[in-house]
């Protein structure tokens, strides 16, 4: 007898419906064949199979099962096949007839019938969703990711013999129900706030303009000066996400198996701090099964560079494509796949080796060669992708023992910020790009028009400072978000001149 059931493969960040074939016929010895273009962790299935059907008391006949997973010609990876394979083989062993084509399942066996947690749940309900498939059968502790899909009845699995029980209607297994905006408003909290941080107003300021506008960053200054400390702040002040950000965000999460088993869903933007030892690969995303790399983890977030010029060149130049176009494509004999990139690119640097090159109160023990070439780690083309340029100094003792609060909190200042970020939204509501960051040229010469005494200080900074072409179109971008912040539906003078501020680092320490 051939039965079928539905479930559904990973490939990118996408899930593909895969149909699950069972046929059973007579033989003296069992066996279970499975084709169909599995990997090792599928094929090894048969025997989770077997013993899991056998521990949950469930019939299975003797004689030959062979499992086919089409289509044939995509490859299948992972355990999450184990549940509709076992149900499938359960039902072949029956002469009942068996009808399961409202159904999606998914999930892993143990050799004792329980249901363990599989990766990318919630990629896979949307494939439900889109394939009319109106029941999704998944292990109980994903249960919260999938059901933030609307549309489809999540029912949460918690052994073989429930599953199998409850599609020949013995028992009843409730739909898990979730409240989508009490859950989405409910995850929403931060455990660091930017009034935890004492001085560096200075340094603030050009957190929130980048914050703001989408815009990267690029922080130097001596050790113990408070720079990771502002970084790891800066998701507190963007924007939340919304539900498309959020349920994009979590679905890479999902398929990396990063995701908090007590949230099981992001709602506030990820923060990702990578080694300056982190591979190519670790980075930009690959291996034998191409999966998602840091710049992936962080879209719709904030990826953290600390000590830039440690990280390797090469490596550091893999960001050009991601930051440039805000995905990544993997190349692989097999075919490409593309995730998704789009994030803000915050780094940190020491201004020379040992740290403390310009500091009034302590003497640089490096060379003028040393220097330089600490500084030519970072090439130009990346730093020409950096908006915002920001000296960090030590913070002043007075701040320090102060007992007052550092200033403003994070609640504050991302009221401002997402201002703004409205006004860019109204500004792009008909373009693909919703930051002033991310303008292009002819969007530039739409709204980034400046006055004559505007226009006067952009070019005395231009002719006194060597500013590059590309600096030009930073200072203009940095100006429209003040511009933004101020609710000023024009370009400032002020604002020229605290964007040219922004970018004093270039002749200062790169030229």
């Amino acid at each position: 007898m051939i039965t079928k059931m539905f479930s559904a493969t990973l490939r990118g960040i996408d899930a593909v419906e895969v149909e699950v074939e069972v046929n059973a016929r007579g033989a003296d010895k069992p066996q279970v064949i499975i084709v169909g273009l599995p990997d090792a962790a599928v094929r090894e299935s048969s025997q989770r199979v077997t013993s899991a059907i056998g521990a949950s008391a469930l019939f299975l006949n003797d004689g030959v099962k062979t499992v086919n997973l089409a289509p044939a010609d995509l490859k299948k990876e992972g355990p999450s096949f184990d549940l509709p394979i076992a149900l499938a083989m359960i039902a072949a062993s029956r002469t009942k007839p068996f009808n399961a084509d409202d159904c999606c399942v998914v999930g892993e066996l143990g050799l004792d019938g329980a249901v363990r947690p599989v990766k990318g749940v919630l990629s896979i309900a949307l494939e439900a969703k889109r394939r009319g498939r109106n029941r999704l059968l998944v292990p109980e502790a994903n249960a919260p990711e999938a059901a933030v899909i609307d549309g489809v009845e999540v029912y949460p699995i918690r052994s073989l013999r429930d599953a199998w029980e409850f599609l020949e209607d013995k028992i009843v297994i409730p739909p898990f129900k979730l409240d989508r905006r009490a859950f989405f408003s409910s995850q929403k909290s931060y455990d660091l706030d930017f009034e935890e941080v004492k001085g560096q107003h200075h340094v603030k300021r050009a957190l929130e303009v980048a914050a703001a506008g989408g815009h990267n960053l690029l922080m130097i200054g001596p050790p113990g000066t408070g720079k990771s400390m502002l970084a790891k702040r800066i998701p507190t002040i963007m924007p939340g996400m919304t539900e498309h950000e959020a349920i994009e965000t979590t679905r890479i999460h999902s398929i990396a198996g990063t995701l908090d088993p007590m949230k099981s869903f992001l709602t506030i933007r990820p923060f990702r701090s990578p080694h300056h030892t982190i591979s190519d690969a670790g980075l930009l995303g690959g291996g034998t099964n191409p999966g998602p790399g840091e710049v992936s983890l962080a879209h719709h977030g904030l990826l953290f560079l600390d000590e830039l010029p440690e990280f390797r060149r090469q490596t550091l130049e893999v960001l050009r494509q991601p930051l440039e176009d805000g995905d990544v494509t993997i190349s692989r004999a097999a075919g490409s796949l593309t995730f998704p990139a789009r994030f803000m690119l915050v780094a940190a640097m020491n201004p020379c080796p040992c740290g403390f090159y310009g500091d009034p109160k302590r003497e640089c023990r490096c060379s003028s060669r040393q220097i330089e070439n600490y500084r030519q780690r970072i090439s130009g083309p990346l730093l020409d992708r950096i908006d915002l340029h920001v000296e960090v100094p030590l913070v002043d003792f007075k701040d320090l023992s102060s007992s007052q609060a550092g200033g403003e909190n994070s609640a504050t200042i991302r009221e401002r910020v997402t201002q703004a970020r409205l006004i860019q939204a109204e500004r792009f509501r008909k373009d693909r790009n919703s930051t002033n960051a991310a303008m292009n040229p002819r969007q530039m010469k739409i709204h980034c028009k400046t006055n004559t005494e505007a226009n006067a200080y952009l070019e005395h900074a231009m002719q006194e400072m060597n500013f590059s072409a590309r600096a030009h179109d930073r200072i203009l971008k940095v100006a429209r978000t003040l511009s933004d912040l101020a609710g000023s539906p024009d370009i400032r003078p002020n604002d020229i001149l605290e964007a040219i501020q922004y970018r004093s680092l270039d002749r200062k320490l790169f030229n």
